[in-house]
């Protein structure tokens, strides 16, 4: 990780954007505070493509491990009724 001053990172552009293009994320300060960062564009996109949404991920997931319409789940089991005194005062 290398940090560059804004100005410095203007006179030596063409350094910060080699190491970036390396894999190494460029970082660019202003009075002291981070306000950028400069990265691969791999890296970019990896981060930043569109996602499925849970629908078609949990469609997709499904297909690929083999589920499929004649899935047996076995029964559920039923618990018995509890009771709870909602409202029972405490002493």
């Amino acid at each position: 990780m290398t940090t560059w001053q804004v100005q410095t990172a203007k006179q030596r552009f063409s350094e910060v954007l080699r190491a970036a293009e390396a894999g190494e994320p460029q970082f660019i300060t202003k009075h002291g505070t981070a306000v950028a960062v400069i990265v691969n564009i791999d890296e970019y996109r990896r981060t930043h493509d569109a996602k499925p949404s849970l629908a078609s991920f949990l469609l997709t997931a499904s297909a690929a491990v083999g589920l499929d319409d004649d899935l047996e789940l076995p029964p559920r089991q039923v618990d018995p009724e509890r009771s709870a005194d909602l409202f029972e005062p405490t002493a």
